[in-house]
């Protein structure tokens, strides 16, 4: 007796100029940009490349399998954007009273940020590998290619400016993300 397997699948089209290599569960992408690995071991996923298109499948979809399925597939549509594309997140600094100073020290990975609300200690966040920030005057940049990255460094930078134990309605002051997009075009629009 042959059992039949109920399965479900979703297929992610491959942009010209970029490479897709998967062994077991981790998929490389390389492209013009640079290279990005995933491991998606945790899903219950299998994953193939063939006629130009990766494929994902899950057998016996159930709710869970199916969000997991959405979840694999965008991952590896934000690695084949983030390679041709990248990312860039564009923050803006707010300031009522006192000026702040936003630096980014390259040798320790740190953007420092002075006079806040006029504290004499600067803050400082995090900037992860393989993220560029770059600062002109009040507009922050943040770009690389890979998207948790990216996002992440610009989450540290606005979460260093958290005012606590006053009311956030009054007190505005701090560094906002003011928007989001591709590298190679300016987010202003694609806010």
């Amino acid at each position: 007796m042959t059992t039949r397997f109920e399965t479900l699948q979703r297929t992610v089209p491959i942009p010209d100029q970029v490479v897709v290599q998967v062994e077991g569960r981790t998929v490389k992408v390389k492209g013009p940009l640079g290279s990005l690995q995933e491991d998606l071991s945790h899903l219950p996923v299998s994953i193939n490349v063939n006629d130009n298109r990766v494929r994902l499948e899950t057998i016996w979809p159930r709710k869970r399998e199916i969000g997991m399925l959405g979840t694999a597939a965008a991952h590896v549509r934000n690695m084949l954007r983030g390679v041709t594309q990248g990312y860039r997140y564009e923050l803006r600094t707010v300031y009522a009273h006192f000026p702040v100073t936003v630096k980014v020290d390259e040798k320790a990975k740190v953007l420092k940020i002075e006079n806040f609300t006029g504290e004499k200690t600067p803050r400082y966040a995090k900037i992860v590998e393989g993220v560029k920030v770059d600062v002109k005057g009040e507009d922050i940049s943040v770009e690389g290619i890979d998207l948790k990255s990216v996002s992440q460094t610009a989450a540290n930078i606005q979460d260093s400016t958290k005012i606590k134990k006053k009311d956030l309605r009054v007190f505005l002051d701090g560094i906002y993300v003011s928007g989001k997009g591709p590298a190679q075009t300016s987010t202003k629009a694609a806010k």
